[in-house]
C-alpha cells in the first residue's frame, strides 16, 4: 500500500494532471463571468427589441459546450484537454438558430 501511494505520488503525469486542472479552475471562472455577461448582454437585447440576438445565440452556444468540455476534464471523465491545449470545436449541431 505504501509503495502504491509513494508511486502515484512520484508520477509526473498526475503533477502535470493537477496543473492543468489549475489553469482550467481559472479558465472555468473566466468562462461563467463570459456566460453570465451574455445572459444579461442578451435580456437586454431581448427586453429593447423583442427578439434574440443570433450572434448572441451561437457565441452563448459555444460557451456553454467549451464550459462542458471544461468540467468534463476536471471531473476525470474525459482526458482529452479543452481549448487553448487543443482545437476550439464549434458544433452547429447544439447551437440554435432561434427555435424554443
Amino acid at each position: 500500500m505504501k509503495d502504491q501511494i509513494k508511486e502515484s505520488l512520484q508520477d509526473n503525469s498526475t503533477w502535470m494532471r493537477i496543473l492543468y486542472m489549475a489553469i482550467f479552475v481559472i479558465i472555468f471562472n473566466i468562462t461563467e463571468l463570459l456566460i453570465a455577461a451574455t445572459v444579461i448582454f442578451q435580456l437586454l437585447v431581448l427586453l429593447f427589441t423583442g427578439d434574440k440576438n443570433q450572434r448572441l445565440l451561437g457565441f452563448g452556444a459555444m460557451l456553454s459546450q467549451y464550459a462542458f468540455k471544461i468540467l468534463r476534464f476536471l471531473t476525470f471523465n474525459s482526458e482529452e484537454k479543452p481549448f487553448p491545449f487543443s482545437d476550439w470545436e464549434s458544433d452547429t449541431d447544439l447551437q440554435e438558430t432561434g427555435s424554443d
